[in-house]
């Protein structure tokens, strides 16, 4: 997708999802940018087309970084098993009490 800037520039676009964490990564890499939500949680990114080199290298620094943060806050499976089966047995085992409902005869 192509628009103008207001410097009368092209510009390229990005989606993105963490518009915080990239800003971080395009101060290091002084790019020009903007961002405009598109819905919850996902912004577009504008730059300049004069920047690619710098936007390219940043989205890559950004991208890493996204990765590794997912990365980080994942439970493997087989720990998540192990604290299911720890719960169940702290848990007593649920019994259903039948009873039958005393029916009165009518008068």
């Amino acid at each position: 997708m192509k628009k103008l800037m207001a410097h009368g520039e092209n510009v390229n676009s990005i989606e993105v999802e963490a518009p915080k964490l990239f800003d971080r990564m395009a101060r290091r890499f002084n790019v020009d940018y903007a961002f405009y939500k598109t819905g919850p949680d996902k912004y577009l990114l504008f730059f300049k087309a004069g920047q690619a080199d710098a936007i390219t290298a940043c989205f890559e620094r950004y991208s890493r970084r996204l990765l590794e943060q997912s990365k980080s806050s994942r439970i493997p499976i087989r720990e998540q098993l192990k604290k299911a089966a720890e719960q169940l047995v702290k848990e007593p085992p649920k019994t259903q009490e039948r009873t039958k409902e005393v029916v009165r005869e009518e008068r």
